[in-house]
């Protein structure tokens, strides 16, 4: 005797059929549902066309570019020798972070153009401590950042507009590092020269092996 309100197996049977066909055929309608494929013509405008033409005005987000100075590093036309925005620690710790991802390979993490790929026989590019680029404006290096330069090609899809600023900022603190005097030494901070650095490595032990 069946319980009160199932189904016999064959009639279940039935039922989850029918379910599976209904299901089936509302997929297949929603995969054949009426759309315009790209570049595909169409006649439900006048030119014949399925792609619709942008918005005059319209820009991509993230490239409104309003800012010449930020997102070219030239003001009419000329490269610029100021940041767009003030260089904080923060900012140099970022520069030499994506320094050392995206530029040390070829110019050495100390920017003399002694990178791991210019040891295994890839020509080296200028030593950033060269008279020429060390007096360069800050905007020159964004512009080649930017837009590449001789056989370096560019890195404005690899590197974001802060970053290439950030870069920018920390080759200057590269250049400053070969040439610094005490004079350049905040007055607060002249006393800390003479202080052991926590982090040098220790000196290795004497060896006392056969002298080979």
């Amino acid at each position: 005797m069946l319980r009160k309100g199932l189904l016999a197996p064959p009639a279940r049977l039935a039922l989850l059929a029918l379910l599976g066909l209904t299901g089936a055929a509302c997929r297949q309608d929603m995969h054949n549902a009426p759309r315009v494929e790209a570049y595909e013509a169409t006649d439900a405008f006048e030119d014949g066309r399925g792609p619709r033409p942008l918005v005059d005005g319209t820009v991509a987000r993230g490239w409104l570019n309003d800012d010449e100075q930020l997102t070219t590093g030239k003001v009419d036309g000329k490269l610029v020798d100021e940041f767009p925005f003030p260089v904080t620690r923060d900012v140099l710790e970022r520069g030499q972070q994506r320094f050392n991802a995206y530029c040390s390979p070829c110019h050495g993490q100390t920017g003399f153009g002694n990178g791991m790929i210019v040891q295994r026989g890839l020509k080296a590019p200028t030593s950033f401590h060269d008279e020429r680029l060390r007096t360069s404006p800050v905007g020159y290096y964004y512009d080649v950042m930017t837009n590449g330069f001789g056989v370096m090609q560019d890195y404005r899809s690899q590197v974001e507009v802060k970053d290439r600023w950030a870069i920018a900022a920390y080759i200057r603190a590269l250049q400053l590092s070969q040439r610094a005097t005490v004079a350049d030494v905040p007055h607060d901070k002249v006393g800390d020269l003479d202080k052991p650095l926590d982090d040098a490595p220790a000196k290795p032990a004497p060896s006392h092996g056969s002298g080979h």
